[in-house]
C-alpha cells in the first residue's frame, strides 16, 4: 500500500510539470476519494451480524446504517476516513453491556454504502438524519476524520450529552497536510486542494470553521480527548491542542496502539464507557443552551 501511494505521488508530481491542469484535477479527485473500501474484519463479524441494518438516502446515494440494543440511551459512533462503522465493534460490545444502544453508519464511499466520495457536510447530514430516527444521543464517539465532523455537527445543532474525540485532528487543514505528506506532493498541488475545496464546498473560512478547535465556547458538553503517542497519522500534539482549547475537558493518552488499533483496545474501551457512565443523558447543543 505504501509503495502504491508513493508511486501515485510521483506520477502526480511528474504530471504537474508536464500537464498542471490534469495533475490538479486528479489530485483533487483522489483527495475526496477513500483509499479502498474497508471490509468487515473477522473479529468484527459477530457484532456486525447482530446489527439492525437500515438505510438513509443521501441525494440518491444509499448510506448503510447500523444499530444495536433496545433504543434507550443511543450513542452515535462516527468512523474515520477509509474506515467503516464496524471498526467500533469492541466498543459496541462494551456499550451494550452498559445499557447503551450504539448507532453507526458507513459514510458514502465506505463500507456497505454507495458512492465513491464523501465530505464533512455529508457526514453532518447523516448524523442529523440518525438523530431524527433515534432521538437525542447520550453521547457521540468519533474517530480520526470523524472528530472534526462531530465537533461541527454539535456546533450546528446535533444534540448529545457528551463527546469522545479519539485520534482526531485539531485543525481541519491537517487533512491536506497529511494527504500531501503521504503522497509527497508539490506545494502547488496542496494549495490547489485548499483553494478548490473552498470554492466547491462554498465556505470561505472552511479550514478554520471545520476545525475541532473552532469556537470552543460554542460547545460546553463534557469532552473526553483520547489519543495514542504512537499515532503516525494524527500526532498526539493534536490531542493536547484540543484539550487546551476546551477548559474542563479530560485527556486520556495511551502508548503503543497507533492510530487505528486505539478504537478496540481495552485501555480505551473501558475508560470511554466509564466516561459516558459519569455523565447522565442530558443532550444539549449550542442552539438550546441557556
Amino acid at each position: 500500500m505504501k509503495t502504491a501511494i508513493l508511486m501515485t505521488g510521483r506520477l502526480l508530481n511528474a504530471t504537474a510539470v508536464l500537464a498542471p491542469p490534469l495533475a490538479r484535477r486528479v489530485a483533487y479527485k483522489l483527495f475526496f476519494r477513500p483509499a479502498g473500501r474497508a471490509a468487515v474484519h473477522p473479529r468484527e463479524q459477530d457484532v456486525q451480524a447482530a446489527a439492525t441494518v437500515g438505510r438513509i438516502d443521501l441525494d440518491g446515494v444509499p448510506v448503510a446504517t447500523y444499530s444495536w440494543g433496545d433504543g434507550s440511551r443511543p450513542v452515535l459512533l462516527v468512523h474515520g476516513w477509509s474506515s467503516r462503522g464496524s471498526r467500533f465493534a469492541g466498543m459496541i460490545a462494551d456499550l451494550l453491556g452498559r445499557g447503551y444502544s450504539p448507532v453507526t453508519f458507513d459514510a458514502p464511499g465506505h463500507g456497505g454504502s454507495g458512492g465513491t466520495t464523501t465530505n464533512l457536510l455529508q457526514y453532518e447530514r447523516i448524523m442529523r438524519a440518525l438523530q431524527e430516527r433515534h432521538g437525542d444521543f447520550a453521547a457521540v464517539v468519533a474517530h480520526s476524520f470523524g472528530v472534526p465532523c462531530a465537533f461541527h455537527a454539535l456546533r450546528t445543532g446535533l444534540r448529545a450529552g457528551c463527546l469522545v474525540a479519539v485520534a482526531g485532528p485539531a485543525e481541519f487543514d491537517h487533512l491536506v497536510t497529511e494527504f500531501t505528506r503521504r503522497l509527497r506532493l508539490r506545494p502547488a498541488l496542496a494549495e490547489h486542494l485548499r483553494e478548490h475545496s473552498v470554492r466547491d464546498i462554498g465556505v470561505a473560512d472552511l479550514w478554520e470553521r471545520f476545525s475541532s478547535v473552532y469556537e470552543p465556547a460554542a460547545l460546553t458538553i463534557p469532552l473526553l480527548v483520547v489519543h495514542d503517542t504512537d499515532d503516525d497519522v494524527v500526532g498526539v500534539d493534536h490531542a493536547h491542542r484540543i484539550h487546551a482549547a476546551y477548559p474542563g475537558s479530560q485527556l486520556h493518552i495511551t502508548t503503543g496502539l497507533g492510530h487505528r488499533r486505539v478504537l478496540g483496545d481495552p485501555r480505551i474501551v473501558g475508560p470511554v464507557g466509564a466516561f459516558l457512565d459519569t455523565h447522565p443523558h442530558r443532550a444539549t447543543t449550542a442552539a438550546n443552551r441557556t
